[in-house]
């Protein structure tokens, strides 16, 4: 028991003397590794775990070399192939657990800036919905009540109130086939049947439908082919595609203004482009075009309040729309406007 007691007692005399030694090698490089973290503390995390785990391993490496005045007994020999196993085993598992932690960290942010834009999309479609159906909800109310109280009475004014109600009443109605379409491409329950089509009847048609919105606006409005595509989608959905752009188009292009739809093949896609004279797109709002309820600035044309004046959703059903026939759209600034790009992937064989 004694002799138990002087061992004990040794050994803890040795380890008091050895002690300085070994801080005096590891110290440095506990330090080292310190300032590499601080430096790598905006870099990769693979990177950041590897250097925490290396540093430890070297700072005891460093102290055990210096405690054994580099005098390579086999003693040193097993403890250093031991940490140079643990970090053969332990930086590969760092860099893999840095690796992941960093895919989930960019995945969470990412869901983060996507609920909180979905959010604020929420909140100005909310904002939209008590500003645009209010408005031609108490223009309906005061003409009503006027009818009814008698306030017009004559045939002729009479006449005028109910074609402003059933003008109201359709810009209504719009506005809630496009909150519902719009709900349906959100909600991810839009199913195509996909046949092929071809674009020459599709945007005749849409082009003869916005013929009265272009008389009234005074726009020219012009095709021009290089091919005629065929291509793989749903007929109605295509025709609202072509006739939301080119709407826009003339709702945004002032009087005596050309709107150019061109069509053309470029590889495997068929490609829709629709050109403004909108007086062009600031920058900073260009990457929001496509987001509900957005309207841009003054620095678009002014449009005079009207029944066809959009909603704000139009666009964004189009890119829907778009994006459910499997294809693209993209919008830049492009001489005195903006030029809409749509690519839709070609028919087989055509």
């Amino acid at each position: 028991m004694i002799e138990s007691d002087e061992s004990l007692s040794d050994m803890l005399l040795h380890a008091w003397h050895i002690l300085p030694v070994a801080l005096a090698f590891a110290m440095p490089v506990a330090v080292l590794g310190g300032l590499l973290l601080y430096w790598l503390r905006q870099g990769s995390l693979a990177s950041t775990l590897t250097v925490l785990v290396l540093t430890p391993v070297t700072a005891t490496l460093s102290g055990v070399l210096g405690v054994s005045g580099f005098m390579f007994s086999t003693t040193l020999t097993t403890l250093l192939l031991v940490c140079l196993l643990v970090a053969l085993v332990t930086v590969p598992a760092a860099i893999v657990l840095g690796r992941a932690i960093a895919r989930r960290s960019v995945w969470e942010r990412e869901a983060r800036e996507r609920e909180r834009a979905a959010e604020a999309a929420r909140r100005e479609l909310v904002a939209w919905i008590s500003h645009d159906l209010r408005s031609p909800l108490s223009g309906i109310r005061a003409m009503a009540e006027a009818l009814a109280d008698g306030v017009v009475a004559e045939p002729g004014e009479v006449a005028g109130y109910a074609q402003r109600i059933n003008g109201e009443a359709t810009r209504l109605s719009t506005m809630v086939d496009d909150l519902f379409e719009l709900s349906r491409i959100t909600a991810g329950a839009l199913r195509l049947e996909l046949t092929a089509v071809p674009l020459r009847d599709v945007v005749s048609d849409a082009l003869a439908a916005q013929t009265p919105l272009a008389q009234r606006k005074r726009v020219t409005v012009r095709s021009s082919a290089v091919e005629w595509p065929v291509v793989l989608g749903s007929d109605p959905e295509l025709a609202r595609i072509v006739r939301n752009l080119v709407a826009n188009a003339i709702r945004h292009t002032p009087p005596d203004g050309t709107v150019a739809v061109e069509i053309g093949v470029d590889g495997r896609d068929a490609v829709l482009a629709v050109g403004d004279g909108c007086g062009g797109i600031p920058e900073e709002e260009i990457g929001r075009v496509f987001d509900v309820a957005f309207r841009g600035t003054h620095a678009r044309t002014p449009e005079p309040a009207s029944t066809t004046a959009g909603g704000g959703l139009g666009l964004a059903i189009t890119k829907g729309l778009v994006e459910a026939h499997r294809g693209r759209i993209g919008v830049r600034n492009h001489g005195d406007g903006c030029r809409f790009e749509v690519r839709l992937p070609l028919a087989q064989g055509r």
